[in-house]
């Protein structure tokens, strides 16, 4: 019987998972030299093309789509049977706050890979907007908040910039109409900068909504009622990015944040800054 190396498998799940053997070593903390030598080790171990070398873009071969399938339940059974035997002195809670719209697709990995590492301490996640976040993380309600911000504050580090884009109705028009109709939540921190923009670019606009349901907002925009800014690529499939053509202002780029608090020293916060970090910067185009 042959054994298939784990720290090769992860190297495999990673190349798959981020797109490229770049993003990969940048997850994994390796060179890109060291991850394809792994990946060359694990192909020759089993006498298998995995990686379709010939495309422009990381393709998998039909054996290393059956591989990764196996791959992940292996790393994921190994992690857990590892942190449940090594890590039992660990426990607590970690509060984290983020806004609703990047929450994925980041959010659930770190979570998956923290309660492997981590089995006992239990995570709080509270989803609100940048300025009520950052009222939380004042009065030390918080442990870490993610944010997205023009800039960044005291004590904050940036994670990722993401562009701030229109959006509106699949085939809709709306975005033609004047006054503009707009639909944001009340406290919705992209809100006061997509109006300066139309003001900026002279053109009238008024609310179509006032709420701070995220679902009255879609739905509206999706009935082609209004239009609303969001981070590009956060937007539901209610919504499309609107292909206006100049037709309407381009809106600042906008900074995913993190902070972390003063007591978040530890090995499990450390555990926890570190996942953030990886998964919020493999956004990245």
């Amino acid at each position: 019987m042959r054994n298939l190396d784990m720290t090769a498998l992860r190297s495999f799940v990673a190349v798959a998972e981020t797109g490229g053997v770049t993003k990969a070593s940048g997850f994994l903390n390796l060179t890109q030299s060291a991850v394809s030598m792994q990946l060359k080790r694990l192909e020759e171990s089993m006498g298998l093309s995995l990686i379709d070398r010939s495309a422009r873009t990381v393709a998998l071969t039909s054996s290393g789509e059956q591989l990764l399938s196996y791959a992940r339940r292996m790393l994921d059974l190994n992690d857990e049977a590892m942190a449940r035997m090594t890590a039992t002195a660990y426990e607590g809670e970690i509060v984290v706050g983020l806004p609703h719209d990047i929450v994925h697709p980041a959010m659930p990995k770190v979570l998956q890979r923290f309660a492997a590492e981590f089995p006992r301490v239990r995570v709080q996640l509270r989803s609100a907007h940048t300025r009520f976040l950052k009222r939380m993380f004042a009065k030390g309600e918080c442990d870490f908040i993610l944010t997205t911000e023009d800039d960044v504050g005291l004590g904050g580090e940036t994670l990722i910039q993401v562009p701030l884009v229109w959006y509106g109705a699949h085939k809709g028009t709306a975005w033609r109409q004047r006054p503009l109709r707009l639909a944001f939540c009340t406290n919705c921190i992209f809100r006061a900068g997509a109006q300066r923009a139309l003001d900026t670019a002279g053109i009238d606009w008024e609310m179509s909504v006032e709420s701070d349901s995220e679902p009255a907002i879609e739905a509206t925009v999706s009935a082609d009622l209004a239009i609303t800014a969001q981070l590009e690529g956060t937007a539901s499939g209610h919504m499309e990015q609107i292909s206006h053509g100049g037709g309407l202002p381009e809106l600042k780029t906008q900074m995913i944040n993190l902070y972390s608090g003063e007591l978040t020293q530890g090995e499990v916060a450390r555990g926890m800054a570190g996942l953030i970090r990886q998964h919020y910067r493999l956004l990245r185009g």
